[in-house]
């Protein structure tokens, strides 16, 4: 028998499969979330590579290349897994696997069956899944697709009728959107949406605001019927933040800052005008 779930303040749930087959899980945490799925004997689940954070010893782990993957050769060569790991429990008992958000993020569990078997969802947010669940590109990359669509921003999507776990940063925020209920989002804040939504993307301002900062530069108009999960912090945005702060240093905390650029301008000189005498000569 496996071990029980840890003591927490969250519930555990029971997901309940269109063909009957019952699945508790339970997410642990409050920001840097886990998700502990209970595998019954010859179940398994999927999950993206890294994932991992505990597991009963009966459990077996296997990388697999998994076609459905996003893009295949194109994600490898842009830097991106096109492996899965498979967690499968061959053992008599149960047994039970922790799957950890890769960064400060909440965990949503989406039961696709009740979606339409379909959902669309930020980059990278696919973090494991239970029984029917296929990961693919939901943009198309043929040069005559010039028109942006949602999918350009939500590029990942989910199809099958089995239970998916996604990722989501800061506070999430569940909406369900009536027939002709219009909601205007921040296309980053946007997490996943059903593809009943319909999705209008604009842009705000010129081109230039791009250049001289470009926050809340692209709004997407939703209309209903459908849900969308609105994120409060995207990772992209987090991780933005960090690289201007690490990269961005105070002046007067720093005051060699000025030296450096002079020594830079310095030397650009130095190198231009000894080309123009080495030119002339």
């Amino acid at each position: 028998m496996a071990a029980p779930f840890f003591s927490t303040p969250f519930q555990p749930y029971v997901y309940q499969s269109h063909q009957g087959a019952v699945v508790p899980f339970q997410i642990l945490g409050g920001e840097a979330q886990v998700v502990q799925i209970m595998l019954k004997p010859q179940e398994k689940i999927i999950a993206k590579p890294g994932s991992m954070c505990f597991m009963s010893g009966s459990i077996e782990m296997e990388n697999v290349l998994i076609p459905e993957n996003e893009v295949g050769v194109w994600q490898w060569f842009f830097g991106k897994a096109v492996t899965s790991v498979i967690f499968r429990n061959p053992g008599p008992s149960d047994g039970f696997v922790g799957i950890a958000t890769p960064s400060l993020a909440r965990i949503l569990p989406i039961d696709l069956a009740k979606f339409g078997g379909e959902i669309l969802c930020q980059p990278d947010a696919f973090l494991c899944s239970v029984n029917d669940v296929k990961v693919s590109n939901a943009l198309d990359h043929r040069a005559r697709n010039v028109v942006p669509t949602i999918e350009v921003f939500l590029r990942q999507k989910l199809t099958g009728q089995g239970l998916a776990f996604i990722l989501a940063g800061g506070s999430v925020a569940q909406k369900v959107l009536e027939v002709g209920e219009v909601l205007a989002v921040d296309v980053s804040c946007i997490a996943a949406l059903n593809t009943t939504v319909n999705v209008q993307i604009k842009y705000n301002g010129p081109l230039r605001r791009a250049v001289f900062g470009g926050d809340n530069l692209v709004t997407a108009t939703l209309t209903g019927p459908g849900i969308v999960f609105i994120q409060s912090l995207p990772f992209q945005l987090f991780s933005q933040r960090i690289a201007r702060a690490v990269t961005s240093p105070n002046m007067r905390e720093n005051p060699k800052f000025f030296v450096q650029i002079a020594i830079f301008f310095f030397l650009a000189y130095v190198v231009i005008v000894s080309s123009l005498i080495l030119t002339d000569a």
